[in-house]
């Protein structure tokens, strides 16, 4: 019997690759890449090392289904949008320091339960990370909630459900994921600059060789890098 499909946001990131992994135990996967650069064919921009990783992910997945969806008025809003004022409330209508993770979520997650709807997928999957944090945990998870119950309900999508299997995971914890469920971690990308190869000095590729010191992997981008 076929594996019901799943619609998977995939950056490129590592957490994209892990989530993309996980959803391919249990589903068919339909994996949606937002470019916040125009389409080539528009006068736009060479892919994003993003894209490149997300194309190379989909080669190595074999998804039911593989969808760019042009963004570009993303990156219009990431620059535009300053520094907002954040409280510590519970309330999830409240701002809070995840806030703005979550408003990027959302053109996103309204996109793929349009795909859901058009291909009968039962699940979308997040790669979004908050950690181990108690208070950030619950915040995400109610948020979480809420997306659940409106698309199920006033969208008539009852049987879809959201799906965020890295939620209360730290960085490193991700990268043993990866190991165990055998996630293309060559195929990823974490650096801010879209140069050949990573720079290992911006704020992503620290991070990322963080995360691969204190999981205690070695990094196949740094293994490739000196080979």
């Amino acid at each position: 019997m076929a594996k019901d499909l799943a619609i998977v946001l995939n950056g490129g990131s590592v957490n994209s690759a892990v989530a993309t992994a996980l959803a391919t135990q249990r589903y068919r996967p339909i994996m949606l890449h937002a470019s916040a650069a125009a389409p080539i064919e528009t006068g736009g921009s060479q892919p994003s090392r993003g894209r490149v990783a997300f194309e190379q992910q989909v080669a190595h997945f074999k998804p039911y289904r593989e969808h760019v969806l042009p963004m570009p008025y993303l990156s219009q809003l990431a620059t535009a949008a300053g520094p907002k004022p954040v409280t510590t409330a519970a309330d999830p209508r409240q701002q809070t320091p995840l806030t703005p993770q979550m408003l990027n979520l959302l053109p996103l997650l309204a996109a793929a339960a349009q795909f859901a709807s058009h291909h009968h997928a039962v699940a979308i999957y997040l790669g979004m990370r908050v950690g181990a944090g108690p208070d950030e945990v619950a915040q995400a998870t109610e948020y979480v909630q809420i997306w659940t119950e409106l698309i199920q309900s006033p969208c008539g999508l009852a049987e879809l459900e959201i799906i965020t299997p890295l939620m209360e995971l730290e960085a490193w914890q991700v990268v043993d994921l990866a190991f165990q469920v055998n996630a293309p971690l060559d195929r990823t990308w974490s650096c801010v600059n879209d140069g050949g190869e990573p720079c290992w000095a911006c704020r992503g590729c620290r991070a990322r060789e963080s995360a691969f010191q204190q999981a205690g992997k070695p990094d196949p981008l740094r293994v490739g890098a000196k080979n």
